[in-house]
């Protein structure tokens, strides 16, 4: 009978795969992190354009857009003061909250058009920078 051979990898093997996969992750992860990012900050103003366009529909059923104390949410539940609203405009809840989980903000007459809605980014503070900064429908 002949000798089996031991198979396997050794240490220095293992170290060196290591060692590549340190390097991989020192060099991917923060290019994917940055990525991650400014990925929210594309959705959110997306999804503002998507509430602007929602919004002139429940302009043309009620003659008007939805109050400051009515917000966004007029787009999805019918206000007591919008008889001839024809909505839901949008799915749910979900649609009129920015990707860091606070609702859209909307100014009427807006700065940048008839009506602008926007999100304070990820810190919800005016201002900011990167992922901070804030996004609009414009």
């Amino acid at each position: 009978m002949k000798p089996r051979k031991k198979t396997g990898f050794t240490l220095l093997e293992l170290l060196v795969v290591l060692a590549i996969l340190g390097l991989l992750a020192a060099i991917v992860g923060p290019q994917v992190i940055r990525y991650l990012g400014s990925s929210k900050t594309q959705a959110a103003q997306v999804q503002a354009k998507n509430v602007v366009a929602s919004l002139n529909l429940f302009r043309l059923d009620v003659g008007r857009f939805p109050t400051p104390q009515e917000g966004v949410t007029a787009l999805i539940k019918a206000p007591s003061s919008a008889p001839n609203w024809n909505g839901p405009y949008l799915p749910d809840e979900s649609a009129v909250t920015d990707p860091w989980g606070k609702p859209y903000l909307m100014r009427v007459p807006g700065e940048h058009g008839e009506v602008d809605v926007y999100s304070l980014g990820s810190d919800g503070v005016a201002g900011g920078t990167g992922e901070a900064k804030d996004v609009g429908s414009w």
